[in-house]
This record gives C-alpha cells, sequence and structure tokens, in this order.
C-alpha cells in the first residue's frame, strides 16, 4: 500500500474554494497473509499505525493526508475541533470567535482519491468580544468548546461557547424559493391590494444551494468564572456547562435559568485548594456525569442521589509516590482532559506527562498508564518558567475504545493501541510534507542518550508548536489535528487499483 498526502491552502478559514496544490507518494511497508479467508496485517510504521499486528478487515486502505492550512494572525489559533455524530462533519473554533464546519465529500467513481475529503461547509462568527462593566472585565471572543447535538431532522445544531456565554445554533440548507406570492412582488415589496385581480398559488423554484447558520438559544449570565467544559447529555433534552468552581445544567429549550449541580467554591477563597478542569457526561447514563479537578482527582457523580452532588458517588485517584514528589508534582498531575470510553465502561484522562485509562469498577488506581513525553521530566524547571508547564492537552478514543490519541510538541502528536501496547510518534507539519518525502514515526531521545539517524533531541524540540487539540471520527480511522493555526485530517481511504 502506499500514502497519498494532498496538501490543501486555506487562508484565514474564510475562502470557501479549496484547491490542489500537489500530491505526494509515499510508500509503506505492509504484509500480507495469502490464507483460506484472506488477512491482512500491518505494522506500527503506517499512519494510523498503532494496529501493530491485529488482523484488519481485507483490504487494508491505503491513508490519506488532507491538510488546510490558515497562516495569519493569533485569531486564527485553532481553539477546539469537534465531529459531529455520523462523523460527515466537522466543526473548528478559534481564538477570534470563529466557527468554521467542513464537510465530507461523497465519494466519487471517477476520482477515487478524492473521496471522503473535508472541505469548507460554513463559516460565521460566532463570539464577539465583549465587556463586563460591573467587573471591569473584558470577556475574550476565543471559542473554548463546541459540541454536536444528535441529528433529529435535516438541520444540524452546534453548541459553542467562550468563557461567559454558550450559544446554540442552527445549521440548515436551503435550495429552493417561493414564487409566485399573492400580496408580494418579487422583490419582496407589499403591493397594493387594489392591484391584486386574481389569486395564485406560491410554488418553490430551483436556487443555488445556501447554507443559512442561524443562532436559537443565548444561555448566558450564568457562570462568574471561566466556561472550560460543555457536555451534552444523551436525553438529548439537557447538557452542562462547567467553569473553575462550579457545574451548571441546562434545559436546551431554557436560557433564563440553570440548575447549579456541582458547587466547589468555599466560604473563604482562601481555603481553595483545587479548580474544576473538565467535565463531561455518561454517553448511555443520562444519570452520570464526571469531572476532573486540578489535583488530578476523578469524581464520579449521580444526580438522582441528590440535587447538589458535592458529595461524589465514586473518586477515582492514583495514590501519589513521595519518593518522587517535587515542586512541579501538583502541577504535572492536574488533569486537563477527561473522555467516557464510547462503551461508556473507561474514563480516558491527560494530564502534563502522560494519559491514563480508568475503569469505573476500579477507584484505587488507573487501569493503564501511557508516557506521553516522559522525556520532558528533566525540563520540568524550563517549562515552568515559559509557562508551557499549564499547556492544556486533550485525548480521544477511537470508534472502538481501542486505541487513544493525544497530542505533544514540536507537532507531534502521540497514539497508543490498547490490545498490543505499542505506540507511535507521528509529526503533523507541512515541512515534513514535501515532494517524494516518506511519512514515518518520529522518535525523541533524552539529552545526553544514544541518538539514532532521524532522531530528534529534546533540546531541539520547539514549544511553540503544540497540538492541544485532537478528534476522532466516531466510526472511521479519521482524525482531526489542531495545531496552532493549521488542522490536519488523517483519513484512510479505499483504493481498490491498489490492491
Amino acid at each position: 500500500c502506499a500514502f497519498f498526502v494532498t496538501v490543501v491552502d486555506l487562508i484565514h478559514f474564510e475562502h470557501h474554494p479549496v484547491t490542489e496544490a500537489n500530491s505526494i507518494m509515499i510508500s509503506i511497508t505492509g504484509n500480507c497473509l495469502s490464507l483460506t479467508q484472506p488477512l491482512y496485517f500491518t505494522s506500527v510504521e503506517t499512519l494510523m499505525g498503532i494496529l501493530s499486528l491485529s488482523v484488519l478487515p481485507p483490504p487494508p486502505p491505503p491513508p490519506t493526508v488532507s491538510i488546510f492550512v490558515s497562516m495569519s494572525s493569533s485569531a486564527d489559533i485553532i481553539s477546539t475541533v469537534e465531529f459531529n455524530h455520523t462523523g460527515e462533519l466537522l466543526a473548528t473554533g478559534d481564538k477570534g470567535g470563529r466557527v468554521v464546519i467542513f464537510q465530507r465529500e461523497p465519494e466519487s467513481k471517477t476520482e477515487p482519491f478524492s473521496q471522503g475529503e473535508y472541505n469548507v461547509y460554513s463559516t460565521f462568527q460566532s463570539h464577539e468580544p465583549e465587556f463586563d462593566y460591573l467587573k471591569s472585565l473584558e470577556i475574550e471572543e476565543k471559542i473554548n468548546k463546541i459540541r454536536w447535538l444528535p441529528q433529529q431532522n435535516a438541520a444540524h445544531f452546534l453548541l459553542s461557547t467562550n468563557d461567559k456565554t454558550i450559544k446554540l445554533w442552527k445549521v440548515s440548507e436551503r435550495d429552493k424559493r417561493p414564487e409566485g406570492y399573492n400580496l408580494k412582488d418579487e422583490e419582496g415589496r407589499i403591493k397594493d391590494i387594489s392591484t391584486v385581480t386574481s389569486l395564485q398559488v406560491p410554488v418553490l423554484k430551483p436556487m443555488d444551494l445556501m447554507v443559512e447558520v442561524s443562532p436559537r438559544r443565548v444561555f448566558a449570565n450564568a457562570h462568574t468564572y471561566h466556561v472550560n467544559s460543555i457536555s451534552v447529555n444523551s436525553d438529548y433534552e439537557t447538557y452542562m456547562s462547567a467553569d473553575d468552581l462550579r457545574i451548571n445544567l441546562w434545559h436546551l429549550d431554557i436560557t433564563d435559568r440553570s440548575f447549579n449541580i456541582v458547587d466547589i467554591k468555599p466560604a473563604n477563597m482562601e481555603d481553595l485548594t483545587e479548580v474544576i478542569t473538565a467535565a463531561e457526561f455518561h454517553p448511555h447514563h443520562c444519570n452520570l456525569f464526571v469531572y476532573s479537578s486540578s489535583k488530578g482527582t476523578l469524581r464520579l457523580c449521580d444526580m438522582r442521589e441528590a440535587a447538589l452532588c458535592d458529595k461524589h458517588s465514586k473518586l477515582f485517584e492514583e495514590p501519589e509516590d513521595p519518593s518522587a514528589r517535587s515542586f512541579f508534582s501538583e502541577i504535572i498531575s492536574s488533569v486537563s482532559d477527561v473522555k467516557f470510553s464510547h462503551s461508556g465502561r473507561y474514563l480516558l484522562t491527560r494530564d502534563y506527562l502522560t494519559a491514563k485509562v480508568w475503569d469505573l469498577n476500579m477507584e484505587s488506581k488507573p487501569l493503564e498508564t501511557y508516557q506521553v513525553h516522559d522525556y520532558l521530566r528533566s525540563k520540568l524547571c524550563s517549562l515552568y518558567e515559559n509557562d508551557c508547564i499549564f499547556d492544556k492537552f486533550e485525548c480521544a478514543w477511537n470508534g472502538s475504545d481501542s486505541v487513544i490519541m493525544t497530542g505533544a510538541y514540536n507537532n507531534f502528536f502521540r497514539m497508543f493501541d490498547r490490545n498490543t501496547k505499542r505506540d507511535v510518534t507521528l509529526e503533523a507539519s507541512r515541512e515534513s510534507s514535501k515532494p517524494r518525502a516518506v511519512l514515518k514515526p518520529r522518535r525523541v531521545c533524552a539529552a545526553g542518550g544514544k541518538r539514532r539517524k532521524d532522531d530528534i533531541s529534546v533540546d531541539s524540540l520547539d514549544f511553540t508548536k503544540k497540538i492541544l487539540h485532537t478528534a476522532w471520527h466516531p466510526n472511521e480511522n479519521i482524525i482531526a489535528i489542531a495545531a496552532t493555526n493549521n488542522l490536519y485530517i488523517f483519513q484512510d481511504k479505499l483504493n481498490s487499483e491498489m490492491h
């Protein structure tokens, strides 16, 4: 099989036309076994290569990389990425308050290499900068989170939030327009009734497809602190929003009130020891939700027990090794993201150095711990000085909960196969997509260690290039990687001529 890399330019995420710049062929090794029932095996060197030595359905599709690039100011830095429930739409939010929606193109028999690519579907301004005059506080327009609602009809709905205000948006298509009104002319002006001498039935005439985005609800004035999470409940009627000290429960049809379900604010703020860092509803049980804290703990709460869930049902916490404690211990143990698995059985968390998988039935320690970039332990002092130690990395499950993904520095991202315990480091950068270049796994060696060819020293890492936001297609091996103001989409594509 082979990799094909398509590089696409998109300036400011505002220009809808997307032009193909070039195609790069990258050879990858693969092993095929001839059996009664053909079986295919892949190696860890493949793009989605964490499925090492696992049987895949024949034939294994060659992956393709589509790269959407936005080059501009800090307002274009991507701050969130989210697939919808079918994976056909992908939404990104940026620091400028814009939301860009990409739509997956239908498969084409005439152009097999362009099938399934994501192109710009709609762009709109979700939030504007505001100023709180009572507190003399400027409210950024940056989009912190986007969450899709399950599709109920032809339209799509999504929630977007900045630090204070959550908005519900409707995304719909219109390809017909009504004509032949009795009381309006073609330009929409009201006719003089005295000139109407006959009645006609209005008809719908075809028109060019138009994507309309309209705000349906605005949920405001409920958070004193910065909103860090929103999560749609499995009942599809409610959602929750979390800030540093409180979690609120909203009904999607009610904007003027919400119910406070978690409040960890102490009576005296000097007694504050931890803050809420992330929160998410269980994917199947509408009464369960989990939230993480800056102390590295997870609390599972059941809304059936009490209206105010200050007392958790389960506490997930890993005992700290006293011999390994340092000045940075509490900072690097802070959980930056928490995700339920699709099955609802496991929790995936990300702290500064590790990704951990927890079993809901075992609170004492994580089921699995994966070192994301352990080579940075010797650099914690300098990372503290340049504030990188406070970066909030996100994590993601694949559709079958067998592989996890998270970001790192130098535009690297990591994948871990839970079954084979194999891992791979890949790079999302335009520089690596030169003609005839081979897209290979990357390896970082610790300072002073033995370096092999193509190894990267930890001293050479660029800490300004970081992958904080990632998303995985709910059903397929398609991933979205946000690297500052660049969006990379890696996807498997089937080309029968190559097999």
